[in-house]
């Protein structure tokens, strides 16, 4: 509609200097006076529609009154200026070829039929009643009627020609037009559903060329990398991906061998450093091998699993042995001890014998308490599970690591608990050496002294027992003492992998293996010389009428 009122001004714009012009150049060739009226008309009319444009689109018939009008103004126009012999007869293809491809075929035809009348009546009342022979009107010389008629012929059949070709034109257009835009909204659609696809994966997916250098990088991508994506483009993938070597001898050339699946540390750019497992295909094209596609994820987690579970299936194979060494060791120990024992009662020894005997006896009973260790991690028994306060267990043990011969004047024992119960389905025992176990391994880790916190409260997450985060118990031994390297965290509930002197190397096994059985989770953080916390997470029990359990700090040492 704007290019519509646009080009009528412009149209009577130029009639207008035209009209100017032939009036200096040859006054009265034209009738000056209705030609300005009617391009006056034009103007007037002109701001009018511009008033109705926002009125248009829901008033579609305004646009047919629009050019209707144009097509009696030329008509007025024709007849000023001598009707068949007029110069403005191809104006009316004008209105005809707007109305064709603003609106419709059929407007089209309708205004070449309304133009064809009017331009008809105009030549029919031009040549009423007068001979067949030229007759000049004004400066100009008409043909004779039969000449005129002819003329007029041809210009009807040209304004029809018009309207049936533009609107024929009009209509492909419009067909065209509306297939191209479903097209392009297939188009848009399968664009923005790849898109989503590629934004929607759980993997880090990115594309080079063959050079490469980063073309695309999904948004999984970014959060396993932390690189955003607006950075990591356009930068080589050797770079952001921190590929290995071998990487970068396939980029620039064609590859003929399958290209590797390979995992390694990546570094983030937090300082994280995780474990990243990718792989890599080739981008082909029509146009052939145009780069390379890299599939990433985070499988730190998962290897952590794996790790666990190759220890979870050792110690099930070292659970299967236990009954074998306890009847194949044990018994024949008991006797060789108590055998022992009646010897030294019996016969005389001297100082070195005695003291020989006594370093026998003692590692006897050395190895008996391994053993015995040994199957409590094995098979560990459960009593009897009771709804238990763990604070009591918690305020307890500080209590009895106050006499414990691991304890030094520079330790200082902590129990943190809170006012209300912690409830925990359990057997109480079991739990009673989950924190006697952790307690004691903190105190031997602070040879010098330091500070050892026992913690229980509630907390939120997710267990092994339960289906999504839910509410758990958490106990939390936490000392001051020389750490652990991070190498070795992976080994530390290994059996027998002690750390200290004195021990077995059972008793994080054991509480591992306890809280296993449990459904719960043991985690372990440390840094070397600054100490370790071990959390252990159990599911927790519903809530009771609170018990007369101790609450607050319990200090021991100085």
């Amino acid at each position: 509609m704007l290019w519509l009122i646009g080009g009528r001004a412009a149209a009577v714009t130029l009639l207008l200097g035209s009209a100017v012009l032939i009036q200096i150049n040859a006054p009265g060739r034209l009738p000056i006076d209705p030609f300005f009226f009617l391009i006056g008309l034009t103007y007037a009319l002109t701001v009018v529609y511009v008033l109705l444009l926002k009125h248009a689109e829901q008033h579609r018939w305004l646009i047919d009154v629009q050019l209707a009008i144009d097509a009696i103004i030329i008509s007025a126009l024709v007849h000023m200026t001598n009707g068949v012999a007029s110069y403005f007869t191809s104006l009316y293809a004008l209105p005809i070829i707007a109305a064709s491809t603003i609106q419709s075929q059929r407007s089209g035809m309708l205004l070449g039929v309304l133009s064809s009348l009017m331009y008809a009546g105009i030549v029919s009342a031009q040549y009423s009643g007068t001979p067949a022979t030229p007759i000049v009107v004004g400066t100009e010389l008409l043909p004779p009627r039969h000449v005129g008629f002819f003329i007029a012929g041809l210009n009807i059949f040209g304004f029809m020609a018009v309207a049936v070709l533009s609107g024929y034109l009009a209509e492909r257009l419009r067909r065209t037009r509306a297939a191209l835009e479903q097209t392009s909204n297939q188009l848009e659609d399968l664009q923005a559903f790849s898109e989503h696809v590629i934004s929607s994966l759980t993997a880090g997916l990115a594309t080079t060329d063959i050079e490469g250098r980063i073309l695309s990088f999904n948004r999984a991508a970014a959060a396993i990398t932390g690189v955003s994506v607006i950075s990591a483009i356009d930068r080589r993938a050797s770079d952001v991906l921190q590929l290995p070597s071998e990487f970068n001898e396939m980029f620039g050339e064609r590859q003929t061998r399958k290209l590797p699946r390979v995992e390694y540390d990546f570094r983030c750019s937090d300082g994280r450093t995780i474990e990243l497992g990718i792989s890599t295909a080739i981008l082909h094209t029509p146009r052939g091998e145009v780069g390379f596609v890299f599939t990433f994820q985070d499988v730190t987690e998962a290897r952590k699993q794996e790790r666990e579970s190759r220890i979870q299936q050792r110690l099930a194979a070292v659970g299967e042995m236990a009954a074998g060494i306890a009847h194949e060791i044990r018994n024949p120990l008991a006797s060789m001890s108590g055998s022992l024992q009646i010897l030294r009662q019996e016969l005389p020894l001297s100082d070195e014998q005695s003291q020989l005997m006594d370093i026998v006896l003692r590692e006897s009973d050395r190895l008996n308490d391994t053993i015995r260790s040994f199957l409590a991690y094995a098979k560990p028994q459960r009593n009897a599970l009771t709804r238990l306060d763990v604070r009591q267990v918690i305020t307890d043990a500080g209590t009895l690591l106050q006499n414990s011969p691991e304890l030094i004047e520079t330790h200082e024992v902590t129990c943190e608990v809170p006012a209300e119960p912690v409830w925990c389905l359990a057997d109480e025992a079991q739990i009673r050496q989950i924190v006697w176990n952790l307690a004691t391994n903190g105190l031997r880790a602070m040879p010098d002294g330091g500070r050892l916190t026992l913690a229980a409260s509630y907390a939120t997450g997710s267990i092994p027992a339960s289906e999504g985060p839910s509410r758990v118990v958490r106990i939390a031994v936490s000392d001051q003492g020389i750490g652990i390297d991070p190498k070795d965290l992976d080994g530390i509930l290994q059996p027998f992998h002690g750390g200290f002197a004195r021990g077995t190397g059972l008793g994080l096994s054991i509480v591992h293996r306890i809280v296993s059985d449990y459904g719960g989770e043991l985690s372990v953080t440390s840094q070397r010389g600054t100490g370790t916390t071990v959390t252990v997470k159990l599911p927790a029990a519903e809530d009771q009428q609170p018990a007369a359990a101790g609450s607050g700090k319990l200090t021991a040492g100085s």
